[in-house]
């Protein structure tokens, strides 16, 4: 499985106001270990950069002037994603901006959901930890990954770190290592698995039928009579586990005649 974390970094927040990608950012995962392919170039926007953007990524308009087009590099990138699974956090900030740059370009549309799978790993770390913060930062804290020479933003850097949150929350580590051995052959190595995700909507509850019910107890009843009686589940029944006694008829009660009013 090919996957690729892919991060920008933009001129401001609405593409929809003209605002461009200045650096693209991406590390490449194969079978979840990075391989040491990487893409990223800072890009020329034609327009000034907020001076907002520029205190989070630290990118004049002085040194992004001297920088190639995305026209220039668009080729290049399609390349590098095509027929992998993209990794992105806030996928909707950087697909936004993606496609609006590859608007601009002549020829057929093209879309970055077409050319490739996306995951989400913001709505996927909401789920995983609902009420809490779930921007990089925090969930760099919360899986124990060091970001502290992360000053600003950077889309290669950020990818980078994406990276490791992403194994993290998907599995943990590349590699575990179990014991200390003399020897680093005896040393046990196990792949991560990763984690599963309980798509949304109803859970479905699967009942035992009678059969299976009848079934279940007389291999119970069995595994009794081996044990020779001894089984734990029969001498720790809890009290409001146990079978309820049928309820029994209330007593009638006896007769009485009607006393005589004037005996009263």
């Amino acid at each position: 499985m090919r996957q690729v974390i892919l991060d920008t970094e933009t001129t401001g927040l609405e593409p929809e106001q003209g605002h461009r990608i200045i650096e693209i950012g991406c590390v490449e995962l194969v079978n979840r270990r990075k391989t040491g392919r990487t893409f990223h170039r800072y890009l020329r926007p034609d327009r000034e950069v907020d001076r907002g953007a520029i205190q989070v990524h630290g990118l004049t308009n002085e040194f992004l002037a001297q920088q190639p087009r995305f026209a220039d590099v668009v080729d290049e990138l399609i390349e590098f994603i095509s027929g992998a699974e993209l990794i992105i956090h806030n996928a909707a900030f950087d697909l936004a901006f993606l496609d609006a740059e590859l608007k601009r370009l002549p020829g057929p549309r093209r879309e970055t959901r077409k050319i490739c799978n996306v995951i989400d790993t913001l709505p996927l770390a909401r789920q995983m930890h609902p009420g809490q913060r779930n921007s990089l930062d925090a969930l760099c804290k919360r899986y124990g990954i060091d970001n502290s020479h992360r000053e600003l933003h950077g889309a290669l850097l950020d990818a980078q770190i994406l990276l490791e949150v992403y194994l993290a929350m998907t599995g943990g580590q590349t590699a575990l290592i179990l014991g200390e051995a003399s020897d680093a052959s005896a040393d046990v190595a196990f792949e991560p698995v990763a984690a599963v995700v309980r798509p949304r909507g109803l859970l479905r509850v699967v009942r035992a039928s009678d059969d299976e019910i009848a079934a279940h107890e007389r291999m119970l009843t069995i595994i009794d009579k081996s044990s020779g009686g001894k089984t734990l589940w029969k001498q720790l029944v809890l009290p409001e586990m146990a079978p309820t006694p049928a309820p029994t008829a209330a007593p009638v009660p006896a007769m009485v005649p009607a006393m005589n009013p004037a005996m009263a």
